[in-house]
């Protein structure tokens, strides 16, 4: 079992930056791919970002890529998701999600535990 727990969420202007990060505790860390989804208010939850169990490789939804980079401290058991060039649209709880195997994927369905998500708003 992995436990799961985001923070860093909060409110900043368009344009800005924000770091989110999520907690791990339980079973080995090292071994789990991480991803970032969000969902936005009226919307399903989407992939936003993933992250292979060493950080070799590393996978983005194209409306993020470019401003927001998905990295991890196996040592410390976190995973971080940098924002930058912030924009409305990206406003949104985001959640943190381990899939019990080493390969990232961009699929929520191939995750198997979940935060409780952090609150991201973008003001214009």
């Amino acid at each position: 079992q992995v436990q799961l727990v985001e923070s860093g969420g909060g409110l900043v202007q368009a344009g800005g930056s924000l770091r989110v990060s999520c907690a791990a505790s339980g079973r080995t860390f090292s071994r789990n791919a991480m991803g970032w989804f969000r969902q936005a208010p009226g919307k399903e939850r989407e992939f936003v970002a993933a992250i292979s169990w060493s950080g070799s490789s590393t996978y983005y939804a194209d409306s993020v890529q470019g401003r927001f980079t998905i990295s991890r401290d196996n040592a410390k058991n976190t995973m971080y998701l940098q924002m930058n060039s912030l924009k409305p649209e990206d406003t949104a709880v985001y959640y943190c999600a381990a899939r019990r195997v080493m390969a990232a994927r961009r699929m929520e369905s191939e995750y198997d535990y979940w935060g409780q998500g952090t609150q991201v708003t973008v003001s214009s």
